[in-house]
């Protein structure tokens, strides 16, 4: 049995739909940031960070969606949500970090600029770049990443319901997703699947 911890203000959509293809047994545990359940010594147990997603598995728990995604695909071979051959699996992987490391922590600054300074002042000045660093990440994924359909080409992976979290941010940063008709139209694609519309409902 798996547990994700997850938030509906969070980065846990991509493992949610990942899970929901996947079939799998799981059970889904809110953690309710309005009030600070996640700094509590409960959920503090489970991933000190105090951050979501956390993947409890048999084997132990797992944090950071990169090593989330890549477990839940490995554990359903059956489904081919990952590469087996290594260089396409690095590849896959580089698009996952690319995710987490850049494309994330852009998307962060406009809300979260208390991470990296103190000056309130600051804090709106992050803020006013992430429009214009969430569109130049877009098309660095638009032209250098993405294959398609999907985002590693005829095969649906673990990458794309990362990708399809990335696609739900971009509007309220102020990005046009008319000027990226690749991830348009893989936005699209997305809502088709029924991991994709178990998984919206859970994320308002």
């Amino acid at each position: 049995m798996l547990t994700l911890y997850y938030s509906e203000k969070s980065c846990s959509f991509a493992p949610h739909i990942l899970l929901y293809d996947t079939g799998a047994d799981f059970v889904a545990k809110r953690i309710d940031f309005d009030t600070g359940e996640q700094n509590s010594q409960g959920y503090l147990s489970v991933n000190p960070k105090g951050r979501v997603p956390a993947l409890m598995t048999p084997d132990g728990i797992l944090t950071e969606n990169p090593a989330i995604l890549l477990y839940i695909a490995q554990m359903y071979p059956e489904k081919q949500l990952a590469p087996k051959e290594p260089f396409a699996l690095a590849k896959a992987q580089s698009f996952n970090m690319y995710i987490a490391s850049t494309v994330h922590v852009g998307h962060a600054h406009k809300i979260r600029g208390s991470r990296w300074a103190d000056d309130k002042t600051a804090h709106v000045s992050m803020a006013d770049k992430v429009a214009q660093n969430m569109g130049s990440y877009a098309k660095v994924i638009e032209e250098h990443y993405f294959v398609g359909p999907w985002v590693l080409g005829e095969q649906y992976s673990m990458c794309d319901p990362y990708l399809a979290l990335v696609t739900r941010w971009l509007r309220p940063d102020g990005v046009m997703l008319d000027n990226f008709p690749k991830l348009k139209a893989h936005d699209v694609l997305m809502r088709t699947r029924s991991s994709m519309q178990s998984t919206l409902p859970i994320y308002p």
